[in-house]
């Protein structure tokens, strides 16, 4: 794609970047055929290729129009486009820049900004979210049925290995997770301990940033990485192994550390660092995989599985039939799940935000989960877990539960 970037962009760090990217696009269009959005509206402004051209006008300098804005809103950054495009274009990249600049140049309704404002300051901290969350499950029997079924109910933790190996890995705790599921990285925790590696959480790391940064307050979303980098970087240095993320969209996020930060001298280094440190908790299982092998319950039979894999996983972080295989491993049988690359309309606060275009999404979703009757549905992030459960009488389970009771 030939591009000519207006004078106010060209020579920043951002028009540099959304320069190179938007030069690999070759308008192929195989993008179209994975769009979640393109294939429920039918428009091209709501595809990829679509939304490509809308943001390369806009860094040409063209007026910037409340339909561009609503155009870049409707994408759920899946980035089930970077799967397939033979091109490699990185589209998430590009339009957490094209949004950036959209927010700046078209002033949104009072009510929007505001709900925005809420989003991006009660859910990344855990103690605003955690009273918000316990105040829905007091009042959840009074609610709708529709409403009820997005509170979660109450999950315990289990217990935590103390620390007793030689090996130690880091822990994301997150900020919603630990108030909505505890009990999936407990359950990391005690998977790992079976494994040799003891796992630990870190009080000062919270919030990976990600909520904040698509939400455009991306000045607020590098602080949150820089805290937590501070926080992780004495135990990176006394030899901690890997910085494990439970949440496949965190992990995809904290795996973007090194590049949001390379042009800050005081964190470049760090942050490339910590990027490289990071591992989706599969990948760890997968490797500690022999330590496991014979610790497995022969009885009794465990249910059918249909294992959804969220958007961060198998486009953002590029893990495929990892985590089926270690469920296979574990004795579980996987129902065939149609579709599967499709996004469940979760996608962090889209579901809150665009919430028409997510219940159909969520519709599809459940559909293909349930074709296979499964006794129980796995998924690798809380953010899916929470939306699928919110859409089916099914449980709903992050997968490093059922391994961890598959241990004997």
């Amino acid at each position: 794609m030939q591009t000519r970037l207006a004078e106010w962009i060209k020579d920043t760090p951002e028009g540099l970047e959304a320069d190179a990217i938007l030069r690999k696009c070759v308008h192929c269009g195989f993008c179209l055929a994975t769009c979640p959005t393109y294939n429920l509206l039918g428009d091209e402004l709501d595809s990829p290729r679509g939304r490509i051209y809308l943001m390369k006008q806009m860094l040409e300098g063209a007026a910037v129009s409340e339909r561009t804005q609503l155009h870049l809103d409707r994408c759920l950054t899946c980035r089930a486009c970077e799967t397939t495009c033979p091109s490699g274009v990185e589209y998430g990249r590009l339009v957490d820049i094209g949004r950036n600049l959209a927010e700046q140049r078209i002033a949104r309704p009072f009510w929007d900004r505001l709900r925005r404002w809420m989003l991006a300051h009660v859910l990344p901290s855990r103690a605003l979210f955690g009273a918000a969350l316990a105040a829905g499950r007091l009042v959840r029997p009074l609610l709708p049925a529709r409403l009820a079924r997005r509170v979660p109910a109450r999950r315990g933790a289990g217990s935590w290995p103390a620390p007793r190996h030689g090996r130690r890995m880091l822990v994301l705790a997150g900020c919603v997770q630990p108030s909505i599921a505890p009990s999936i990285n407990a359950a990391a925790a005690r998977v790992l301990d079976r494994a040799g590696v003891s796992l630990v959480e870190v009080p000062r790391a919270g919030c990976c940033g990600a909520v904040t940064f698509h939400l455009n307050f991306q000045e607020e979303s590098l602080a949150y990485v820089k805290r937590n980098i501070d926080a992780w970087w004495p135990h990176v240095e006394a030899g901690a192994e890997a910085i494990v993320v439970t949440a496949s969209g965190c992990g995809t996020m904290v795996r973007e550390y090194g590049h949001m930060l390379r042009q800050d001298p005081a964190y470049a280094d760090k942050a490339k660092r910590i990027s490289l440190l990071a591992r989706d908790v599969s990948e760890v299982v997968a490797a500690e995989g022999p330590a496991l092998a014979g610790q497995w319950r022969a009885s009794p039979a465990p249910p059918k599985v249909a294992f959804q894999s969220p958007c961060s996983l198998q486009h953002g972080l590029k893990i495929t039939g990892v985590v089926e295989a270690i469920l296979r491993d574990a004795g579980f049988a996987l129902t065939a799940v149609p579709d599967g690359h499709l996004c469940c309309g979760s996608a962090g606060t889209y579901s809150l935000l665009q919430p028409g275009i997510s219940r159909r999404l969520l519709h599809g979703k459940v559909r293909a989960l349930e074709s296979g009757r499964p006794g129980v549905i796995a998924t690798a992030n809380v953010g899916c877990l929470a939306q699928i459960a919110s859409g089916t009488s099914t449980p709903v389970r992050h997968w490093i539960e059922l391994v961890d009771e598959r241990l004997a």
